[in-house]
């Protein structure tokens, strides 16, 4: 089975408005301009899509997994349905251990080993210093977006999702 291409997604900042807070009324879900539009770029040029979550306030009690999954099936009514699988870490580091939570990398590993990804022409695309790190650590490239600027290992650093798309095209090998 050949491997496949893959651009991991953070969601809160990336693909909704980041709030500031946690965001789990379907009221505050705003997805943000382009992102439709750059998904089915990244669609439309082979890539699975996939989004990495934190959801930590489930574990503090905030939300409920249900709040959570009305958030994710109303990204997917608003990208046309486009993305392949969301995974996401209801835990958080001051209830339990977690080591799906980012920076920690297993939302990712686990996706690498069940949809066949291959590392090396696949992206991770965040907002904060955890998501370059996860993304680093399951051995993806890495994409800030945003006006971040504390040091923090990446590779490239745009302003919003439409601009990660075309970077990632640009700088994916086409297969020979």
């Amino acid at each position: 089975m050949q491997k496949q291409k893959c651009v991991f997604l953070d969601r809160d900042g990336v693909l909704n408005r980041e709030r500031g807070d946690y965001t789990y009324r379907l009221e505050d879900f705003e997805v943000l301009p382009g992102v439709r539009e750059a998904l089915g770029l990244l669609k439309e040029n082979g890539f699975l899509l996939i989004v990495v979550t934190n959801q930590g306030g489930i574990a503090k009690g905030l939300y409920t997994k249900r709040d959570t999954m009305a958030c994710h099936q109303k990204l997917q009514d608003s990208c046309g349905s486009i993305i392949d699988a969301i995974y996401y870490a209801p835990g958080h580091h001051t209830v339990s251990a977690s080591l799906s939570r980012k920076p920690d990398s297993l939302m990712l590993e686990r996706a690498i080993a069940k949809y066949n990804i291959d590392p090396a022409v696949s992206w991770m695309v965040g907002d904060a210093l955890r998501d370059m790190e996860a993304g680093k650590k399951a051995g993806v490239k890495t994409i800030l977006v945003g006006e971040y600027h504390a040091p923090c290992k990446h590779d490239r650093q745009v302003k919003d999702l439409w601009e990660a798309a075309h970077v990632v095209l640009s700088e994916t090998k086409k297969p020979a």
